[in-house]
């Protein structure tokens, strides 16, 4: 081989050997934030529920109250890719780092479906996208630095939380669209088998103001999300 390209073998080896910094880590959850934004190279291993169902034939508001209620989801779901990734960074455990980012890995299905949802009704994600990741990455940053059980914890609450959301969600959906149904039921199936895997884990109780001060957040993004 060249000797050129001997060196710049040697200089990536060099790259991918070394610590990485925080300037390296803020880039990295940079260009995440962007791709979770613009849905550039999102895409789910399995399916969406609703790939093969037909679309019902829904009034101007019902289309926008669907689009409001989706862009809501989309967002929880760019919320949760945060908390993971953040929670994976700072678990103390391997094993526990490798099933957040597990998690996090399976959460992209319920992104890359909502976002195929909203797609399929000519609506957007919201204009806040950035701010629902980059406070879900810090929270889930400090959860970790609390300690792997209240992570897990964390977990826990959150996905206990998301199932209730969703099944909100559920009885607020026109009875005719049953491909947004489809979609939001199994996602609620899924949060709640890592709610019960947390649990089987460790996760800590955690403590009453903490679960009112999620619940509080929740309802913020909530209400910017339907409408921004």
């Amino acid at each position: 081989n060249p000797p050129s390209i001997i060196n710049s073998r040697a200089n990536r080896m060099k790259v991918k050997n070394r610590q990485q910094t925080l300037a390296d880590e803020l880039i990295c959850q940079l260009d995440r934030c962007l791709k979770l934004s613009t849905s550039t190279g999102i895409s789910s291993a399995k399916k969406s529920p609703a790939s093969k169902m037909a679309e019902a034939n829904l009034t101007k508001e019902e289309n926008m109250h669907i689009v409001g209620l989706m862009r809501v989801n989309h967002a929880g779901e760019v919320a949760a890719q945060g908390l993971y990734v953040g929670q994976a960074l700072t678990a103390k455990d391997a094993k526990l780092k490798e099933k957040m980012m597990k998690n996090s890995r399976e959460e992209i299905d319920h992104l890359a479906w909502c976002n195929e949802r909203l797609n399929e009704l000519n609506g957007k994600p919201s204009f806040f996208t950035p701010v629902w990741y980059f406070g879900s990455y810090f929270l889930g940053t400090l959860a970790g630095l609390a300690g792997d059980k209240f992570s897990l914890g964390f977990v826990e609450e959150t996905e206990i939380q998301v199932a209730k959301h969703l099944e909100s969600h559920l009885e607020k959906l026109p009875k005719k669209d049953e491909k947004t149904k489809a979609i939001l039921q199994k996602m609620r199936e899924d949060e709640k088998l890592h709610a019960m895997q947390a649990a089987e884990d460790g996760a800590e109780e955690l403590p009453e103001i903490i679960k009112k001060a999620m619940s509080l957040t929740a309802k913020i993004m909530t209400f910017t999300a339907y409408r921004l």
